[in-house]
């Protein structure tokens, strides 16, 4: 048995399913940058990770590699539209008209101005959703995305990133410990 490799092109759609602590957000976090404690390469364009500079991974996280984490990392204290503007204000992605139709297909127009800490962590899943699209992205990474969603919401969510991939000619990557992204084409993989 030799290291794990795994090739993600534009265009795939995976999901990675495991056990609860056994790598998926630490690939993740190693992917994003977050981390640099792995050993091998991680490459991106054909070129190392751990050579970027900081401006060369900003540009990479605003405009090559959208990512969902688990924790969501949503601020409570800011309302549902100033989380997702946070994002859209750096990228100018999307519309107003755009967000407010993603809200309204999430279920989530009625609590535009509520603080996102009030809400529960299904609805909070579904607004870090909207803000993870409001940026051009080759790649979306999403840490278990939906693993407060009940199989309605579920498919409404991959259907937004189906669409928002395919309109993009991105590739998909979510992982889960069960409750998977019901999304159409993927190809699943246990670790």
């Amino acid at each position: 048995w030799g290291e794990p490799s795994f090739t993600f092109r534009c265009g795939c759609k995976w999901c990675i399913q495991a056990e609860s602590g056994s790598g998926k957000s630490s690939l993740l976090h190693f992917i994003f940058g977050l981390r640099t404690d792995y050993r091998g390469e991680i490459l991106f364009d054909g070129t190392n990770v751990r050579t970027l500079s900081v401006a060369q991974w900003c540009d990479i996280r605003t405009r090559h590699i959208a990512v969902l984490p688990q924790d969501m990392g949503l601020f409570p204290e800011l309302t549902v539209a100033q989380n997702i503007e946070l994002k859209n204000n750096r990228t100018h992605h999307k519309t107003p008209q755009e967000i407010n139709r993603l809200l309204e297909r999430v279920g989530l127009a009625d609590k535009r101005d509520a603080a996102a800490g009030k809400l529960s962590i299904g609805q909070m899943q579904r607004v870090a959703l909207v803000r993870t699209v409001c940026q051009p992205f080759d790649f979306i990474f999403l840490d278990e995305p939906v693993s407060h969603l009940d199989a309605r919401n579920n498919q409404i969510v991959a259907d937004i990133i189906g669409e928002e991939a395919a309109r993009q000619g991105a590739g998909v990557v979510a992982t889960s410990v069960g409750n998977h992204l019901l999304l159409d084409g993927a190809q699943f993989i246990s670790l």
